[in-house]
């Protein structure tokens, strides 16, 4: 199974109060679970669909043009910051889609979070569009991912299963 874009797409039209961590501290102070969202910036109206789900699941969702410290064009210091939020954030979240695929930073992030998370923090979200073609490449089948559940509901499944999951909001 997989997440379809056009519920992510209807998700980011609800009216959902979400912020931005700007510092790992007011992260902490939340108690919340966190996430740095790796994604095409060409899906943006997707990432803002998956940050109003997991808000709606208790859960803070890094997104990294969201971010008014981050440079205006992408550098050196943008690379290292985004390395501090990889490591400094609970979860790695991949956004699956025919973009992110394509892109050149997305393979580098997840890279990154190879080395700095466990493999039990590093998720992928599979999508998949209208004629329900999942994306994704093989080697992200590699990690645990969040689906719909069977009951509704997001959750996290281990690599290559749609059973035995547990729910978004019983993660930390």
């Amino acid at each position: 199974m997989a997440i379809s874009i056009s519920d992510l797409r209807a998700a980011g039209t609800r009216a959902h109060r979400t912020t931005v961590l700007k510092s790992l501290n007011e992260a902490l102070a939340r108690s919340k679970p966190t996430a740095f969202l790796c994604h095409s910036h060409k899906d943006n109206d997707l990432a803002e669909g998956l940050q109003v789900l997991l808000a709606e699941n208790g859960w803070d969702l890094y997104i990294d043009w969201k971010d008014h410290e981050m440079p205006e064009k992408p550098s050196r210091e943008t690379a290292d910051k985004i390395k501090k939020k990889i490591g400094g954030l609970d979860w790695f979240l991949f956004l699956a889609t025919p973009n992110s695929s394509a892109s050149r930073w997305c393979p580098w992030e997840i890279g990154i979070a190879d080395t700095r998370k466990s493999h039990d923090k590093i998720l992928i979200i599979p999508t998949s569009d209208s004629s329900g073609t999942w994306y994704g490449n093989e080697y992200l089948q590699l990690y645990n991912q969040i689906d719909t559940a069977q009951g509704g509901g997001l959750a996290r499944f281990p690599a290559g299963q749609t059973s035995g999951g547990t729910y978004v909001r019983n993660l930390r």
